[in-house]
């Protein structure tokens, strides 16, 4: 089975016109007001209107107010919810009644225990992480033995992904400031993340 990638932090329309040519699995707007790759959901909207039908967008949010999330799934701008702060299996349950979507659920890891909770998460997919879109990986040995399906995410990129892949083969990579130049993604890096991870 292949290796999903999610091409995330997109914010621009040439952003998009390079995910049409490339093609990622996933692509994924930041509606995180903390991020420098912060999309409003006008513009969100904007650019999904621009994407190929084809390829679903995440919506990553942190601690973001539920109706907010659900809104952003029912009108279309998303097709998946990406929580990355301290929702819990109640928010999950709530969102899952107000917007009939795909749920993934990110988890800091820094022990054993991290990845026992993600684990133990309902959400239909789990991303493991160094955290908030800080460019650096964690470590990966605490990943021995991952039961569920799962996302590798937190400092990806052309030089680390095709050991991550033989190492821990996960179910799907998350990349962001991996595929970027001076701060905005590069569709040359783009390009060459994807045929690494669809040569593997």
């Amino acid at each position: 089975m292949s290796v999903f990638v999610k091409t995330c932090g997109l914010s621009r329309p040439e952003d998009i016109a390079a995910a049409n040519e490339l093609r990622p699995d996933y692509v994924g707007f930041v509606f995180w007001p903390k991020s420098r790759r912060y999309v409003s959901p006008e513009t969100a909207a904007e650019l999904r209107a621009q994407l190929d039908d084809r390829i679903p967008a995440v919506g990553v949010f942190v601690d973001a107010p539920l109706e907010d999330v659900a809104a952003l799934l029912r009108c279309g701008t998303i097709q998946v919810a990406q929580l990355h702060g301290h929702e819990d299996e109640t928010y999950l349950a709530a969102l899952r009644e107000q917007a009939s979507a795909p749920v993934w659920k990110a988890f800091k890891v820094r022990t054993k225990e991290d990845v026992a909770k993600a684990e133990a998460s309902s959400a239909d997919l789990i991303l493991l992480d160094n955290g908030y879109g800080t460019g650096e990986t964690f470590d990966w040995s605490l990943l021995d033995g991952v039961h569920r399906p799962w996302v590798l995410a937190g400092g990806l990129s052309t030089d680390n992904v095709a050991e991550a892949l033989d190492v821990l083969k996960p179910d799907g990579v998350d990349v962001s400031s991996g595929i970027e130049t001076d701060g905005q993604k590069d569709p040359q890096k783009m390009k060459t993340f994807l045929n690494v991870v669809r040569t593997q």
